[in-house]
């Protein structure tokens, strides 16, 4: 059968061939369901078999790159999580999938069909169910671990993006949890519409206090898994530490293509798998471009660098790279091709709170800036990391306008300068409330007066008497400003609904004002600069 084109990649050369509903078995007897894409004619037995595994269905815009795929000469399987689409059992996001895959990892190699090597492949929860399986069967059943893995837009340990840092990242675990429950209703209909345009209910539901009364607001009914979520509020908690594999990143031994996104919500923690990989002597293929989660200028090189990744392994296909790091430099608008990331030779350059809203190489000022965060008036988000395909830089020169921003200026560039790796703001802070949230975001402030996002991060602070040192690490970049720019700090206490509001109070339904303070003594922002 024929495929629809992924724009920007030229199909391959196969035809391929859809075995709908195969039924896998798990170690409890419950069955999943997966469909069976095979390229149509002679391929040979070089190519591995690729499983793909994920809650999201057989029929979307995955199932068109699992297509796409097959096409380059690769047999795909693609199953659906337990509980979701027509699969047995019920889901329960994050629980299930080292036990269901490693069942699924040994079925596959008993198949008639099966090429005698497995890699994995997916984006988003897609590659959190691969790296759930392949460091555990690294270590206690290597025969059925998976000989390679394709991760895209991922992470291994969901829990430290719900709770980043302490703040309960809203938006994307509430919308993520009524996209899945209308999934598993399969009411398409609003699922659809909900994609072109925001959902009322949605919306309404970021409003609501205490936050476990949101998926109702959203839904009509309570989540299961949400009400965990808000309910385990600590990293620490069994709850999470179950969930999390990455501990077991550096036990892959098999090769490892990674592809994100300077937008992407995981980047942060794909990077750190990255370099944990390349701790152990084992640096994976990393091409992280200008994208968000889901932006379709991704797909083709999705396709494109997975299938040259694997048939350079396994088919000994020429190398299409000429270096192990691809990436895109923001404000440059260019690819480079790189040794590493970060690139060697990045030095850290500190920029001081200074008087009159300014950035100085020099000293700091000894002054304190004062601002109030009204939990009921709550900062808002302006971009950001989204699931949303809006993800990417936006103009804050408005939003630096309120009251409850803090906005800084360096002096206009001279000569271009680039940062490459993860900003870190130390901020001297003082909250009149037991607990305050410290929100820091780097702009690149053009000549015309916007002040376009760059990188941002958040840290939930506990209650002091005096000030206390804040370490805010923020989001990793690779960035150039230009000559006649400025490098533009803001700070806050928020940026809902991305992230919950901070009520101020132990009591999650009862809010209060907080008025906070800045030591500009102590505070500055170290760059990852690179000469």
């Amino acid at each position: 059968m024929q495929t629809r084109r992924i724009k920007g990649l030229t199909p391959g050369p196969y035809d391929v061939a859809i075995q709908r509903d195969l039924r896998v078995p798990m170690d409890d007897g419950v069955e999943l369901l997966a469909d069976l894409i095979r390229p149509v004619g002679p391929v040979g037995d070089a190519l591995p078999t690729i499983v793909v595994r994920g809650p999201y269905g057989r029929r979307g815009p995955v199932a068109g790159w699992a297509r796409a795929l097959a096409r380059e000469g690769f047999p795909v399987l693609f199953q659906s999580c337990r509980g979701t689409w027509g699969s047995g059992g019920v889901f329960t996001p994050q629980v299930d999938e080292q036990r269901d895959g490693i069942a699924t990892h040994r079925w596959v190699r008993q198949q008639p069909w099966f090429t005698g090597k497995v890699a994995t492949f997916g984006p988003s929860y897609m590659g959190f169910t691969q790296w759930a399986v392949a460091g555990k069967l690294q270590r206690e059943d290597p025969a059925n671990a998976p000989d390679a893995l394709c991760l895209v837009v991922t992470m291994p340990d969901f829990g430290a993006q719900t709770w980043d840092n302490g703040t309960f990242a809203l938006r994307n675990a509430l919308g993520w949890t009524q996209m899945m429950d209308r999934m598993i209703r399969r009411e398409m209909l609003p699922l659809a519409l909900a994609m072109i345009r925001p959902d009322p209910k949605l919306g309404r539901a970021f409003g609501v206090l205490p936050l476990r009364d949101g998926d109702t607001v959203a839904t009509g009914r309570q989540v299961h898994w949400y009400q965990d979520w808000v309910a385990h509020d600590k990293l620490t908690d069994d709850y999470w530490t179950q969930q999390s594999h990455t501990a077991s990143v550096p036990d892959v031994t098999a090769p490892v293509y990674m592809i994100t996104g300077w937008y992407d919500i995981f980047l942060p923690a794909q990077l750190r798998n990255h370099a944990q990989l390349t701790a152990a002597g084992r640096p994976p293929r990393l091409t992280v471009g200008p994208w968000g989660h889901v932006s379709k200028d991704m797909d083709a090189p999705v396709i494109s660098e997975t299938a040259a990744f694997l048939k350079e392994h396994f088919a000994g296909a020429p190398a299409t790279r000429v270096a192990p790091v691809r990436a895109y430099r923001t404000g440059a608008e260019v690819w480079h091709h790189l040794q590493s990331w970060p690139p060697s030779g990045v030095t850290a350059q500190s920029l001081f709170l200074s008087g009159s809203g300014r950035l100085d190489a020099a000293q700091p000022s000894d002054e304190t800036t004062t601002y109030v965060y009204d939990p009921e008036r709550p900062t808002p988000s302006v971009g950001g990391p989204s699931l949303l395909p809006d993800s990417g830089p936006v103009d804050n020169a408005e939003h630096e306008k309120r009251a409850d921003v803090v906005v800084l200026r360096g002096d206009p560039l001279t000569a271009p300068t680039t940062i490459a790796g993860e900003p870190v703001a130390r901020i001297r802070f003082r909250s009149s409330r037991p607990s305050a949230d410290v929100f820091v975001r780097i702009c690149d402030v053009h000549p015309d007066g916007r002040s376009m996002t760059v990188c941002d991060g958040i840290q939930r602070v506990g209650a002091s008497p005096d000030f206390q040192d804040v370490e805010v690490t923020l989001w990793p970049a690779f960035h150039q400003f230009a000559v006649g720019h400025r490098i533009g700090v803001q700070i806050s206490s928020g940026a809902h609904p991305r992230y919950a509001r901070n009520p101020g109070s132990p009591d999650p339904a009862t809010t209060h004002r907080a008025t906070q303070e800045i030591a500009h003594d102590g505070s500055r922002i170290d760059l990852p600069v690179l000469p």
